[in-house]
């Protein structure tokens, strides 16, 4: 863990100033509310290294794919998730030295992220030539008003000061990861507004070769202050107001700047900045001690629901509100538009919006922890793109559809070809995905509908992209990358084929339960569907009989088999040590592949069968990337082994926190920490839902004294308690349930418990 911070359960608290990790401190201390967020920039200038970066849902770029390698295929542009102007911008000076923390000595420095409210505060004292000035910050990205922000500042010099400060909206920011082309925004308007208590800015994405849209964001401001306004600037592109003030020692200089945003995703482009204007105007009457009850209240509802509760161990608590808070921070549910991005508003790496990381990790959370209805926002998402799954198949010769592997708006635009065009597995996760909904819900009205239009679209694609093998009679799939990316190009990856031939199969059995009329809108030959029977039932799967296990890929066991301990340390992480070709040669396995296909499917395979696995391809898995540790934790727990269950929860759930895989100064890994609760809630209290029923088979981790979390499933809301005494579970809402608990049956009518149970 970095030395800075400390172990809290509801805070991120850093306890001193290392500009070394000053990146990294901005991504842990970011905020969001599903519709726009920034990084944990300081308000105040800062000459210092650092990213500043604030950005806003749905808003991005078409950058232009420029290689000199290109191929039929090949995406025309690179989806960038682009910088936004900069809105919490102070410029701070007392007696004319500016404040700046790269430049003056920090003499105190506490800075804390307060999950439970949603707020993010900083008390820092600088020394400057003639004194200490101690700052204090606070700010928020209002979860009530998605449309608003604030912060407030004081300023306190030790002795008397002439303190003035410049709030300002920036629009001249450039992205850090960007292609060729940094600049991605052309100005349209600014100005100083109500006689100069606050002003506004107009941004648009610039002109773009693709049928793509540009956007339109306006940023307006107003200013509450005990200082006395001075003068004002405003130039396309940025605008200012000054405030002033007279100190004497020890007295305080107060300034709350409040901040709402608009884009023309929403609202008219013409007249966008009076939209911003008015929008100001009304969040301003409520002043910032209002707009924080409200939106320190609309937190305490999304905890409600929820908050998983650990005694016992405060790491592993703090680590599992740590990565609730961000999703909660970065999708919300609210805007079918909007999907959840593998950075979310942490950083701009990987560009695109949406991965197959949403329906394999973070779906089932929304599912239990939000509600029915925003996994269906997630459905509809999909399905609204499927017209974009169809051009990708079509880019490449095949037929139905084929899912992103990164996109905006349902169109590929990753450029990475051993990804883009061999991570094929993706298609099943958004298959998995209906089927999850399906199962966990009970509810099979998506399937029939949209869901089996989707489903149709998968099918054809996974039948159009096979091919058959004389000598074998069997149906194979070359050329692929499997989840496992530290191997490309691998023909008959085993996940691959598998979810394949479970798509094709699950989609021919959902066609054969609808109705005649259903059937015939669908427009599915016979023949077809036959040869997709066929297909799913003569899938050829790669299998050592003598170690009774899956093979990764034809050539897989030909590689010098090695476990991870047999690596030196410094070795580590081997993306960022070996090169490319060291690692594709290697046996090294960077996340669950053949596991991926166990935890899926699980309810097809039964213990022995996953342990047999497991005990062959985890000593070879490095983690290495952030979506690993949680299904190796579940399929852990579940053949018993719970020590290495815990060991890797820790790993998934402080992931970021402790800056494991020591990339995280880019941004979180948002879509990752989805993990955290689903290693709790399937791992330690073994819950299934797959077969149409609740199963659950809990147990109490090694160093834990308890943990509780609250599910809603099939219009109940559940609580489940587990501690040293034993289990209990509480039906807090909705008409009492049958389900099953360590394989006994029970009926769930208000509370159940069983004292001295497995613990």
């Amino acid at each position: 863990m970095q030395s800075s911070f400390v172990v809290h359960p509801w805070k991120v608290i850093q306890t001193s100033f290392n500009p070394g990790h000053q990146r990294f401190a901005e991504s842990l201390m970011s905020l969001g509310n599903g519709q726009m967020g920034l990084r944990g920039n300081f308000e105040e200038h800062y000459s210092g290294d650092h990213h500043q970066g604030t950005y806003i849902g749905g808003v991005w770029f078409p950058d232009k794919t420029r290689v000199g390698w290109w191929k039929n295929g090949y995406p025309q542009y690179f989806g960038k998730v682009i910088n936004a102007m900069n809105l919490i911008g102070l410029d701070v000076r007392v007696n004319g030295q500016q404040l700046d923390a790269g430049t003056l000595q920090v003499i105190r420095f506490q800075r804390e992220l307060d999950m439970q409210t949603g707020t993010l505060r900083r008390d820092m004292v600088l020394k400057t030539p003639q004194g200490r000035v101690q700052v204090r910050a606070e700010r928020f990205v209002s979860m009530a008003d998605t449309t608003c922000m604030a912060l407030r500042y004081e300023v306190v010099p030790d002795y008397d000061a002439e303190v003035t400060i410049d709030a300002f909206l920036d629009g001249e920011v450039r992205n850090e990861d960007s292609n060729y082309d940094e600049h991605f925004w052309e100005q349209l308007d600014a100005g100083v507004v109500e006689h100069a208590a606050g002003g506004y800015l107009v941004s648009r994405t610039r002109p773009n070769p693709f049928d793509t849209p540009r956007f339109t964001v306006a940023g307006a401001f107003r200013v509450q202050s005990d200082m006395e306004y001075t003068s004002d600037e405003a130039r396309l592109g940025f605008v200012s107001l000054r405030f002033a003030k007279s100190l004497k020692a020890g007295e305080k200089a107060t300034l709350d700047k409040i901040i709402c945003v608009a884009t023309d995703r929403d609202y008219e482009a013409e007249g966008l900045a009076d939209t911003a204007r008015r929008f100001v105007r009304g969040s301003a009457k409520l002043g910032y001690e209002g707009l924080r009850a409200l939106h320190a209240a609309a937190w305490a509802q999304k905890w409600e629901r929820a908050d998983v509760v650990i005694s016992g161990d405060e790491a592993a608590q703090q680590g599992i509100r740590f990565n609730l808070f961000h999703l909660l921070c970065t999708y919300t549910g609210e805007d079918e538009r909007l999907n959840i991005g593998p950075k979310g508003f942490t950083g701009e790496k990987y560009g695109g919006a949406t991965y197959w990381d949403t329906e394999a990790y973070c779906f089932p959370v929304y599912l239990a922890t939000a509600g029915e209805e925003v996994a269906h926002q997630l459905l509809r998402y999909r399905h609204q793109q499927l017209p974009g799954a169809y051009h990708n198949a079509a880019q490449q010769g095949l037929p139905g559809a084929l899912y992103p592997m990164v996109t905006f708006n349902g169109i590929e635009c990753h450029n990475e070809w051993e990804i883009t065009f061999m991570e094929l597995h993706r298609n099943g996760a958004i298959a998995h995905a209906i089927f999850e909904y399906t199962t966990y819900t009970g509810d099979e009205s998506w399937l029939m509908g949209e869901g089996l239009e989707v489903l149709l679209g998968i099918a054809r694609f996974w039948a159009g992209r096979v091919h058959h093998n004389a000598r074998t009679g069997k149906y194979m799939i070359h050329g692929v990358t499997g989840p496992n990316e530290y191997e490309n190009n691998v023909n008959n990856n085993w996940y691959t084929n598998r979810i394949a031939a479970w798509c094709l199969e699950y989609f021919a059995d959902a066609y054969m339960k609808a109705t005649p009329q259903r059937r015939a809108q669908l427009q599915v030959g016979e023949e077809e569907l036959r040869r997709m029977l066929r297909i799913s039932r003569d899938m050829y799967y790669p299998v050592d009989e003598g170690r009774g296990v899956f093979v990764q890929h034809d050539t897989f066991l030909d590689k010098q088999l090695m476990p991870v301990s047999e690596l030196m340390p410094e070795d580590r992480p081997l993306n960022q040590r070996w090169s490319w070709d060291r690692i594709l040669r290697s046996c090294f396995i960077k996340q669950a592949d053949v596991l991926q296909g166990l935890y899926f499917l699980g309810h097809l395979y039964d213990r022995d069968c996953k342990k047999r696995n497991f005990d062959f391809y985890e000593p070879m898995t490095v983690h290495e990337s952030s979506l690993s540790p949680c299904v190796h934790a579940i399929l852990a727990a579940e053949i018993g082994y719970e020590d290495k269950a815990v060991e890797l929860y820790h790993r998934t759930a402080r992931l970021d926190l402790d800056n494991i895989n020591k990339d995280a100064e880019d941004g979180l890994h948002i879509t990752s920490m989805s993990g955290a609760w689903l290693v709790i809630a399937r791992g330690f209290a073994g819950m299934r839902t797959a077969t149409g029923r609740l199963c659950l088979h809990p147990f109490l981790p090694t160093g834990w004294t308890g943990y509780s979390f609250r599910f809603e499933y099939r219009g109940r809301v559940i609580r489940l308690e587990m501690d040293q005494q034993g289990v209990t579970l509480t039906l807090l809402t909705g008409a009492p349930l049958a389900l099953t608990i360590w394989d006994e049956e029970i009926h769930l009518a208000d509370e159940w418990s069983k004292r001295g149970a497995r613990t």
